[in-house]
């Protein structure tokens, strides 16, 4: 009977879940017959940025899906921006239509989801001072800086949040654990009762690549 309850508590919780995806990192590998000429490449490519004395990779931006590209001469690539999975295929699968002709052997790369960035609300406010105490693998100093983090060990994950309920999660690689990761700090917050009345002034901006 505990075991139902806890699974009925694990569910009313991750349907409750206010979050959003801001940006997802992959990496991909394209087999090339020889090293891609990033000049005549980001001749080719519209909206296509190459200054090797600031940085080795050209970097291209997508709008439809919205993507960040960093390309090297080794067929690397890093892409930065996607606000979902599926999206990274989309976007490297319209990127080789426009490269085919650069001896491109291979057009199945392989995509590795390598990091996601998540920022959500908990709507109610919390009480920082207390949850440095309770908490492990927290650091919290506000005059620098007005959110706690929060290194969770399992699933791993790094949270700032701040004292108006709003949070910031990094460093989960899947949505499934993302929401695990969510719904473990909503109990850490109950069982040790984080909640105040009492909200810290913000003026700290987060953005997103």
């Amino acid at each position: 009977m505990e075991n139902d309850d806890n699974s009925q508590e694990q569910t009313n919780i991750e349907e409750n879940l206010d979050y959003s995806i801001n940006n997802i990192v992959a990496t991909a590998k394209v087999e090339i017959s020889e090293k891609f000429d990033l000049v005549k490449l980001a001749r080719k490519l519209h909206d296509a940025e190459y200054f090797p004395e600031r940085f080795p990779g050209l970097i291209l931006r997508q709008k439809d899906p919205r993507a960040t590209f960093l390309i090297f001469s080794t067929g690397k690539m890093v892409i930065t921006g996607l606000e979902e999975v599926n999206n990274a295929e989309i976007a490297i699968n319209k990127l080789l239509k426009k490269i085919k002709k650069f001896g491109i052997k291979k057009t199945e790369p392989e995509i590795i989801i390598q990091n996601m960035v998540a920022s959500g609300d908990f709507h109610q406010k919390f009480d920082l001072n207390k949850a440095v105490i309770l908490m492990e693998y927290v650091m919290y100093e506000p005059e620098v800086f007005p959110g706690l983090i929060y290194n969770m060990k399992d699933p791993r994950a790094v949270f700032l949040l701040f004292s108006t309920g709003k949070f910031v999660c990094t460093g989960v690689k899947t949505e499934e654990i993302l929401k695990a990761a969510i719904s473990k700090l909503t109990k850490e917050i109950n069982a040790m009762d984080l909640v105040s009345e009492k909200v810290m002034e913000e003026k700290f901006e987060l953005s997103f690549i």
